[in-house]
């Protein structure tokens, strides 16, 4: 592992510390859902209709893990963000394999 992909490594680690802040935020503040995070009824809820793409796509994509709480029905502050951490750290993990895989492509083909 060369310093580059030990330097990505890190900041994937420290980005899947702070996943959390997503939903500490809007609890703190007191605001509901996390920025973003809205489903289709949420969003006519807060400004009057669904954009045709959203309610085109949006039952396409079911999140592995719904509402980031696996098969447990606990959904205190603590749970959710010990699963945002997890979430994260599969996302960077595939982000990382992906990104090791095309390094190796590219020094491939750049010989």
């Amino acid at each position: 592992m060369n310093k580059i992909q030990k330097k990505i490594l890190v900041i994937l680690v420290i980005l899947c510390l702070l996943t959390p802040v997503g939903i500490l935020i809007p609890a703190y503040f007191n605001t509901g859902e996390a920025w973003g995070e809205w489903s289709a009824s949420t969003v006519k809820e807060m400004v009057g209709y669904v954009p045709k793409g959203l309610a085109k796509y949006s039952e396409i994509w079911k999140a592995p893990i719904p509402d980031y709480n696996g098969k447990n029905l606990d959904r205190s502050l603590a749970h959710k963000s010990g699963y945002y951490i997890v979430s994260g750290i599969i996302g960077a993990t595939f982000a990382y394999i992906a990104m090791l895989l095309v390094s190796k492509l590219i020094v491939r083909n750049g010989e």
